[in-house]
């Protein structure tokens, strides 16, 4: 389906073409991106991992996913809360993830702010979710063009100014969007790909919180 953004697969399944065939990264888009997602380690690990790619691909995080959980106590923002400078010598230090000493200050920053947030909402997730786009917020048609012209959105701009007011880093509207995206708050596999359906089905059963 040349043109589309959408590509079929080995299997015969038609896919979003992003994932370029390689082996983990057709895992992620199958397995886990648009799938919504409630659990608050699981949204502050990917806010800061979004983070984290800012000027670099997906991909690179991806590889080294394990390595950022392994420097970050699983990204249990608690824990992260409490890393003191020796902890940011140490990631510096870690070839294992991307050395930025501006982003490894930002997650544990974030870390804090993220427990001032559930102290106020209860939860990551009750606040993320409350800035899922209405119905009429969204695109009549999600197509390729649709994506690639719309790497913002008048919500991801709306939670980026928040959390920039609540005190986050390393939060602009884009990596806003693309956590979005990757958490389910939207549904943004292509028209055509197999997984736009299964994803629309989970967001309907979910249970918002």
């Amino acid at each position: 389906m040349t043109g589309t953004g959408i590509i079929t697969g080995e299997d015969g399944r038609d896919r979003c073409s992003w994932h370029g065939g390689l082996p983990e990264y057709l895992r992620y888009h199958d397995e886990e991106w648009g799938r919504p997602v409630t659990d608050d380690i699981r949204l502050f690990e990917k806010i800061c991992l979004e983070g984290f790619q800012s000027g670099l691909s997906w991909l690179t995080i991806l590889r080294k996913r394990e390595n950022f959980r392994a420097a970050f106590a699983g990204f249990d923002f608690e824990k992260v809360a409490l890393f003191d400078d020796a902890d940011i010598e140490r990631c510096v230090a870690d070839a294992g993830i991307i050395r930025h000493r501006g982003k490894i200050v930002s997650t544990i920053n974030n870390a804090r702010r993220a427990i001032d947030l559930r102290g106020e909402f209860g939860s990551l997730a009750h606040y993320f979710w409350s800035y899922e786009p209405r119905p009429e917020e969204r695109p009549a048609r999600v197509d390729r063009e649709t994506i690639a012209a719309n790497p913002t959105t008048p919500v991801s701009v709306r939670i980026s100014k928040d959390l920039k007011k609540r005190g986050w880093t390393f939060v602009g509207p884009t990596t806003v969007y693309a956590f979005m995206q990757a958490m389910g708050l939207v549904n943004d596999h292509l028209e055509g790909c197999y997984c736009r359906h299964d994803v629309e089905a989970m967001r309907a059963a979910l249970v918002r919180p």
